[in-house]
């Protein structure tokens, strides 16, 4: 009749389907990962300031409190977990900092962006860019074009005033109120004849742009040129620069804005996420930030 046991060199036995086999001990190892990050993802979402008792942890996740306690001991040690000696309820731990820290420090928003903005620009076909928010401007960090179309006048480097611009716009109506006040005091130049000058006109547009997640240039900062854009947050949930897409408005006609705006939101909304940007702030298509 069979142990379950199976022989080693030298006479050391081990169970069947454990250390004598490689390919199942590298599935538990494998399976004992899963687990562990399972436990440190769950005490990250409903930790909060208490923490999580083990039969909380136990309950949602399924599994022994022996286990949990097993699974937890490397990433206590690791410090990405702690348990309160007094409680025992769990809460994410200093090592959980350093890793977020060490990952914040390496993102760099024209790198995060670029994969994004190249293949936004492919699904458009038409010229798209990256600013950030400086006050009382928006500066380009990065433009990609369509070699085919005409070129527009923006480049690297340069500034754009934030009223005229989709890409200013879209800042502007996340800002905080003093900020968005103080780029409405200092004026509204008339860049084209169909640049918002009214300072009330302005605040209804920034509404509607909070309700429908885009910012519209028709036309506002070059005469010939329409352009949608979308926000850009960071990990602390602020704005901190727009996506835009622009083109002639011969093609980039009121319809094929309509049609492009959802696309040029989601990618907003995507690389807000990679910038570390909470749910209740990446935007929805039909709503705004909180």
């Amino acid at each position: 009749m069979s142990t379950g046991r199976v022989q080693r060199a030298g006479g050391v036995t081990a169970p069947a389907g454990d250390r004598g086999d490689p390919g199942s001990a590298a599935r538990n190892q494998s399976s004992s990962l899963r687990r562990a990050l399972s436990i440190l993802a769950y005490v990250e979402g409903h930790g909060g300031g208490r923490g999580v008792s083990l039969s909380d942890l136990a309950d949602s996740l399924s599994l022994n409190k022996s286990t949990i306690l097993r699974l937890s001991a490397p990433l206590s040690e690791a410090e990405l977990l702690t348990r309160d000696a007094e409680t025992g309820r769990f809460r994410l731990g200093l090592g959980a900092l350093r890793l977020g820290q060490a990952y914040l420090s390496t993102l760099d928003l024209r790198t995060v962006a670029a994969e994004r903005l190249r293949a936004l620009q492919r699904a458009a076909r038409e010229t798209c860019h990256l600013v950030v928010y400086d006050a009382p401007d928006v500066v380009y960090i990065d433009k990609v074009e369509n070699e085919a179309n005409v070129r527009m006048g923006s480049r690297v480097g340069s500034r754009a005033p934030m009223s005229c611009t989709a890409v200013g716009k879209a800042i502007l109506a996340w800002v905080d109120d003093a900020a968005r006040e103080t780029a409405i005091a200092a004026g509204l130049p008339a860049v084209t004849p169909h640049t918002i000058t009214d300072p009330d006109r302005l605040r209804t547009e920034l509404r509607r742009i909070r309700e429908r997640g885009y910012a519209v240039d028709d036309r506002e900062n070059e005469v010939d040129v329409r352009c949608v854009a979308a926000p850009l947050f960071d990990h602390d949930d602020r704005v901190v620069g727009a996506l835009s897409v622009s083109g002639l408005s011969s093609r980039m006609t009121p319809a094929a804005i309509r049609e492009l705006a959802p696309r040029v939101a989601a990618t907003g909304r995507q690389i807000s996420h990679e910038l570390g940007a909470s749910d209740t702030t990446v935007l929805t298509p039909s709503g705004g930030a909180t």
